[in-house]
């Protein structure tokens, strides 16, 4: 009984510490690193690229992001593979007979409410991946690189490992 009542100590420091650290960051905003790409136009063609263009970034990116362990060192990594990332979508551009090019940045956005499966991301500024695709005046195509939610429904889990530091020291403490 003395381990339960210690673990929902611990549980109960730890929710009141993320509450207030949220709060004082300004929200979730701050947690979250977003990427878009956008497409050239919204054309039927131009549109349909677009989703090409996602599917190899995204499969890029996926050994990659998986090495992250925080919002820092997955922008770190991706301001480090920039030009990899446009070649990477010229290339599938160019496969597919399209002259304009792709541009990929780091930069902070304001962005609209947006819900991606069980999570809604409020409105606000937000440090987010944009690959532009020609003018990028088209629809764009988003997700969530850090925490890894791009990757949840599309991949097959087996470049990702997803863990929980609590979960792992809350069942150190039961093994004893």
């Amino acid at each position: 009984m003395k381990k339960y009542c210690i673990v929902f100590g611990f549980l109960f420091i730890i929710i009141l510490t993320a509450v207030f650290t949220a709060q004082s960051a300004g929200g979730t905003q701050t947690e979250f690193l977003r990427m878009h790409v956008r497409a050239a136009s919204d054309s039927a063609a131009d549109q349909a690229v677009k989703y090409e263009v996602k599917d190899a970034v995204v499969e890029y990116l996926i050994p990659l992001a998986a090495q992250c362990e925080s919002k820092g060192e997955a922008m770190e990594m991706l301001a480090g593979v920039l030009e990899s990332i446009e070649a990477v979508a010229n290339e599938v551009l160019a496969e597919n007979g399209f002259s304009y090019t792709a541009r990929a940045q780091l930069r902070r956005e304001k962005f609209p409410t947006r819900v991606y499966e069980n999570v809604t991301l409020e409105a606000g500024v937000y440090d987010a991946l944009i690959v532009e695709l020609g003018g990028g005046a088209g629809a764009n195509w988003w997700c969530v690189i850090y925490p890894p939610l791009c990757f949840s429904g599309e991949a097959t889990g087996e470049n990702i490992r997803y863990r929980s530091r609590l979960w792992e020291i809350v069942q150190n403490f039961f093994a004893d």
